[in-house]
């Protein structure tokens, strides 16, 4: 069914319904999804639940990852991705864009775009990469003040509070931080750039009863763990931010190199997602019928002499 005729998105609110699924057993998986068409293609591989990262987003963009995009480009992206799969959505929200009226004012332009969630970092602008060096913190009781301002503002959506404190102020610092921002109003919080299944399991350890993400970044400071590894570890959410996009990526780098080499794209049709493919993604079928199904209008006519009113 497309989205056009749909009702199941007005039905139940995308943050209760990624409430129900945290309740249930099992850890999270939430794949990232830069676009409309890999959210759909997610979905088909059995997710039930997305992730938008800022990273990857920017990328697609054109643009590096430092805070410099605004609350409307984001929202573009989130309704396509909502409007595309139907998937509760985590959205980062990187600092919030500004204080706390800011905030307020995101949290209610995602969640009118679809949004089922939201995280909200404590770096200070420009903010990079919670992998990279260099990061500059946020005074935590204004992070405190963010969160509490994201939460006095939304109506369903899932707040998730991430602190990017561990590389700087080690685990006790990013332990006191999430308390204090747990106690703002985060319904999640977000350890980023943990090192080792040990630092992990002791984050979770002195966070009982609060749900927890991991952060399941290639190329950074995190090793490499499976779902079911955070899961013993005491996490309830995972994300793979720009595994997708960098698959893709590759993808055209390879074929746009192939097209200047040959002349042509012939060397890379095995590669290649098939026109019949694709249109069984988008539901293409789906439309046509849709479309075939109106009722065209018709006018009656109005007898000679008739009232015109």
């Amino acid at each position: 069914m497309t989205y056009l005729v749909s009702a199941d998105l007005e039905s139940v609110p995308a943050g209760r319904r990624l409430r129900a699924l945290l309740a249930r057993p099992g850890i999270l998986a939430m794949p990232g999804a830069h676009n409309g068409l890999a959210a759909l293609q997610a979905k088909a591989a059995g997710f039930d639940a997305l992730y938008l990262s800022g990273a990857a987003m920017t990328a697609s963009m054109g643009l590096p990852d430092l805070g410099i995009i605004t609350v409307d480009e984001v929202a573009f992206f989130v309704r396509q991705i909502v409007r595309a799969s139907g998937l509760p959505l985590l959205v980062d929200g990187d600092t919030g864009y500004g204080e706390a009226l800011n905030v307020m004012h995101m949290v209610r332009v995602f969640e009118d775009a679809g949004a089922a969630a939201v995280h909200v970092e404590d770096q200070l602008l420009p903010k990079k990469c919670g992998h990279l060096n260099d990061k500059k913190l946020a005074d935590p009781a204004d992070m405190a003040a963010k969160i509490h301002a994201a939460a006095r503002a939304r109506r369903d959506l899932v707040i998730v509070a991430r602190t990017d404190a561990a590389a700087s102020e080690g685990l006790d610092g990013a332990v006191a931080r999430a308390r204090r921002y747990v106690e703002a109003g985060a319904d999640v919080i977000f350890p980023e750039a943990l090192t080792t299944p040990e630092m992990f399991r002791a984050f979770a350890e002195r966070m009982p009863g609060v749900p927890l993400l991991a952060n399941m970044t290639e190329f950074g400071r995190t090793p490499f763990l499976t779902a079911s590894e955070f899961e013993a570890l005491g996490y309830r959410i995972v994300i793979w931010p720009v595994s997708a996009l960098r698959c893709a990526a590759r993808a055209q780098e390879e074929l746009y190199a192939a097209i200047r080499r040959d002349g042509g794209a012939q060397a890379m049709l095995p590669r290649m997602q098939t026109r019949a493919e694709l249109y069984a993604t988008i539901g293409y079928a789906e439309y046509e019928a849709l479309d075939r199904s109106i009722v065209t209008t018709v006018i009656p006519t109005m007898p000679a002499g008739g009232d015109t009113r």
